[in-house]
Protein backbone atom coordinates (compact mmCIF):
# COMPACT_ATOMS: atom_id res chain seq x y z
CA UNK A 1 0.00 0.00 0.00
CA UNK A 2 0.95 3.28 -0.86
CA UNK A 3 0.23 6.33 1.36
CA UNK A 4 0.46 9.28 -0.51
CA UNK A 5 1.00 12.71 1.83
CA UNK A 6 -0.14 15.95 0.58
CA UNK A 7 1.95 18.63 2.03
CA UNK A 8 0.45 22.36 1.79
CA UNK A 9 2.31 24.68 -0.14
CA UNK A 10 2.33 28.55 0.23
CA UNK A 11 0.22 29.13 -2.47
CA UNK A 12 -2.95 27.23 -0.54
CA UNK A 13 -2.83 29.45 2.74
CA UNK A 14 -4.97 32.11 2.36
CA UNK A 15 -3.77 36.12 2.13
CA UNK A 16 -4.73 37.73 5.33
CA UNK A 17 -3.85 34.98 7.79
CA UNK A 18 -0.34 33.79 6.69
CA UNK A 19 3.30 35.55 8.19
CA UNK A 20 5.02 37.12 5.82
CA UNK A 21 8.82 36.13 5.82
CA UNK A 22 11.56 38.42 6.25
CA UNK A 23 14.38 38.15 4.69
CA UNK A 24 17.82 38.34 6.68
CA UNK A 25 19.56 41.34 6.01
CA UNK A 26 22.70 40.89 6.85
CA UNK A 27 25.49 43.53 6.14
CA UNK A 28 28.84 41.85 5.26
CA UNK A 29 31.26 44.36 6.55
CA UNK A 30 34.56 42.44 5.94
CA UNK A 31 35.80 44.75 2.76
CA UNK A 32 34.90 47.68 5.57
CA UNK A 33 37.54 45.81 8.14
CA UNK A 34 40.18 45.08 4.71
CA UNK A 35 40.28 48.48 4.00
CA UNK A 36 40.81 49.70 7.53
CA UNK A 37 43.61 47.60 7.85
CA UNK A 38 45.13 49.03 5.21
CA UNK A 39 44.90 52.25 5.56
CA UNK A 40 46.37 51.25 9.54
CA UNK A 41 49.53 49.75 7.46
CA UNK A 42 49.92 52.90 4.66
CA UNK A 43 49.81 54.81 7.52
CA UNK A 44 51.95 53.10 10.19
CA UNK A 45 54.93 52.97 6.98
CA UNK A 46 54.38 55.97 5.25
CA UNK A 47 54.94 57.98 8.86
CA UNK A 48 58.13 58.86 10.15
CA UNK A 49 58.55 59.21 13.62
CA UNK A 50 59.81 63.07 14.90
CA UNK A 51 63.31 62.16 16.29
CA UNK A 52 63.64 65.54 17.95
CA UNK A 53 60.82 64.63 20.21
CA UNK A 54 61.63 65.46 23.77
CA UNK A 55 59.55 63.97 26.74
CA UNK A 56 60.23 64.01 30.47
CA UNK A 57 61.49 61.25 32.30
CA UNK A 58 59.77 60.64 36.22
CA UNK A 59 62.64 61.31 38.98
CA UNK A 60 64.24 58.33 40.35
CA UNK A 61 62.79 57.86 43.80
CA UNK A 62 65.59 55.66 44.96
CA UNK A 63 69.34 54.89 43.39
CA UNK A 64 72.22 53.26 44.31
CA UNK A 65 75.87 54.92 44.27
CA UNK A 66 78.50 54.12 42.02
CA UNK A 67 82.48 54.07 43.39
CA UNK A 68 84.34 56.61 41.32
CA UNK A 69 87.84 54.18 41.50
CA UNK A 70 85.73 51.44 40.47
CA UNK A 71 84.01 53.49 37.47
CA UNK A 72 85.02 54.41 33.67
CA UNK A 73 83.31 57.85 33.08
CA UNK A 74 81.90 58.91 29.68
CA UNK A 75 80.11 62.32 29.13
CA UNK A 76 77.95 63.15 26.70
CA UNK A 77 77.40 67.64 26.14
CA UNK A 78 74.47 69.11 25.10
CA UNK A 79 76.89 71.81 23.69
CA UNK A 80 75.98 71.28 19.59
CA UNK A 81 73.02 69.51 18.47
CA UNK A 82 74.02 66.54 15.94
CA UNK A 83 76.14 64.31 17.06
CA UNK A 84 76.56 65.36 20.53
CA UNK A 85 79.69 65.84 21.90
CA UNK A 86 81.38 62.69 23.97
CA UNK A 87 84.12 62.53 26.66
CA UNK A 88 85.85 60.23 27.91
CA UNK A 89 86.20 61.64 31.39
CA UNK A 90 84.00 63.13 34.45
CA UNK A 91 82.59 66.01 33.00
CA UNK A 92 83.96 68.41 29.73
CA UNK A 93 87.27 68.31 30.56
CA UNK A 94 89.49 67.48 27.44
CA UNK A 95 89.21 67.08 24.18
CA UNK A 96 85.58 65.48 22.53
CA UNK A 97 85.66 62.13 20.88
CA UNK A 98 85.18 62.67 17.03
CA UNK A 99 82.09 62.64 15.04
CA UNK A 100 82.67 59.86 13.03
CA UNK A 101 80.20 56.87 14.49
CA UNK A 102 82.15 53.96 14.16
CA UNK A 103 85.56 55.85 15.03
CA UNK A 104 83.67 56.93 18.31
CA UNK A 105 82.42 53.65 19.14
CA UNK A 106 85.70 52.28 18.64
CA UNK A 107 87.32 55.03 21.03
CA UNK A 108 84.52 54.05 23.83
CA UNK A 109 84.69 50.06 23.35
CA UNK A 110 88.81 50.66 24.09
CA UNK A 111 88.49 53.27 27.09
CA UNK A 112 85.83 50.60 29.00
CA UNK A 113 88.56 47.96 27.84
CA UNK A 114 91.25 50.03 29.83
CA UNK A 115 89.08 50.25 32.54
CA UNK A 116 88.25 46.25 32.72
CA UNK A 117 91.85 46.03 32.63
CA UNK A 118 92.10 48.25 35.69
CA UNK A 119 89.17 46.27 37.47
CA UNK A 120 86.65 49.04 36.92
CA UNK A 121 83.58 46.97 36.05
CA UNK A 122 81.20 49.97 36.18
CA UNK A 123 80.50 52.26 33.56
CA UNK A 124 78.89 55.30 34.00
CA UNK A 125 77.00 57.84 31.02
CA UNK A 126 76.56 61.10 32.07
CA UNK A 127 74.49 63.20 29.40
CA UNK A 128 73.09 66.64 30.00
CA UNK A 129 69.14 66.67 30.63
CA UNK A 130 68.80 67.95 26.78
CA UNK A 131 70.67 65.46 24.59
CA UNK A 132 68.89 63.46 22.19
CA UNK A 133 67.96 59.62 23.03
CA UNK A 134 69.58 58.34 20.37
CA UNK A 135 73.60 60.31 21.21
CA UNK A 136 72.83 58.23 24.85
CA UNK A 137 71.67 54.80 22.75
CA UNK A 138 74.79 55.30 20.51
CA UNK A 139 76.86 55.25 23.62
CA UNK A 140 74.90 52.76 25.49
CA UNK A 141 75.65 50.60 22.06
CA UNK A 142 79.39 50.84 21.92
CA UNK A 143 79.85 50.34 26.12
CA UNK A 144 77.88 47.39 25.14
CA UNK A 145 80.34 45.55 23.03
CA UNK A 146 82.53 45.04 26.01
CA UNK A 147 81.31 41.91 27.58
CA UNK A 148 80.96 42.23 31.77
CA UNK A 149 80.75 46.02 31.46
CA UNK A 150 78.04 46.98 33.71
CA UNK A 151 76.29 50.23 32.72
CA UNK A 152 74.60 53.18 34.66
CA UNK A 153 73.08 56.50 33.32
CA UNK A 154 73.36 59.91 35.07
CA UNK A 155 71.53 62.80 34.09
CA UNK A 156 73.50 66.21 34.45
CA UNK A 157 70.89 68.83 35.32
CA UNK A 158 71.18 71.94 33.13
CA UNK A 159 72.72 75.15 34.56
Amino acid sequence: MLEVIEQESVFDAPVGRGRKRREDVEMDITPMIDITFLLLIFFIVCSTPDQNTTFELAEARHGKGVSERESVFITISAESADPAPVYLSDGLSGDPLPDDPDEQKELIREAVEKGRLELKENVLIKADRNVAHRDVARVVKAVSLVEGAKIHLAVLESD
